[in-house]
């Protein structure tokens, strides 16, 4: 009776192993990584917010509403439930891009705004907080693009024969991704106008 136990394990492990049971774990734990890096990026960027906005407060008196809009974009991202224990569905995923999407344009609106200000753009403060902001910028689009890229390799994995019928079995499901932020304005058709004015002699 131990000898059939044993070869009958011994059958569903082989099974498991060949029929990429094994990857699929692996490939779901990268996902998570790559998750889980992805908030660190864009935490450290919240983070860094309250302290940009208090160091261009004293400057901007007559630039309060975009103060308001970062402090808003801030308090969306903030209000978001995701966690690195727990993979977005596809809702909360476009809601999560939705609400970065928009800190990212009220800082960059914050930052425009700065330009006009001589005082700020000597001031050290917000000169060191405008390099960690832009090596977080670079850091959050590194992340993401190792996240994009991971769920495409698992997501194209559990979609191939055996692999297909094993996620099926043990409920593991195509993982939504990020999309293009700006898609609305990619989709549409360029805009062009040729001036029909006769050239003047010279």
């Amino acid at each position: 009776m131990k000898k059939f136990r044993a070869l009958i394990v011994l059958m569903v492990a082989t099974l498991l192993a060949g029929c990429g049971y094994n990857d699929i774990q692996k490939l779901d734990e990268g996902v998570k990584a790559a998750w889980s890096e992805t908030l660190n990026q864009y935490q450290r960027r919240a983070d860094l917010v309250p302290q940009i906005v208090a160091s261009v407060d004293a400057y901007m008196g007559h630039e309060r509403d975009v103060l308001t809009q970062v402090a808003e974009a801030r308090s969306r991202v903030g209000s978001l439930q995701v966690s690195a224990d727990k993979l977005p569905t596809e809702e909360e995923l476009k809601q999560f891009q939705a609400a970065q999407g928009q800190m990212t344009s009220a800082l960059s609106r914050l930052l425009a705004v700065s330009e006009n200000y001589p005082d700020l753009k000597a001031n050290t403060l917000f000169s060191d907080l405008n390099v960690q902001l832009e090596g977080t910028e670079n850091r959050i689009a590194t992340a993401r693009t190792r996240y994009i890229k991971e769920v495409q390799t698992y997501n194209t994995f559990i979609r191939q024969f055996p692999q297909l019928i094993t996620a099926k079995v043990f409920g593991y499901d195509v993982k939504p991704n990020f999309g293009v932020e700006n898609q609305a304005e990619i989709m549409q058709a360029p805009k062009v106008q040729f001036n029909n004015r006769p050239a003047t002699a010279q």
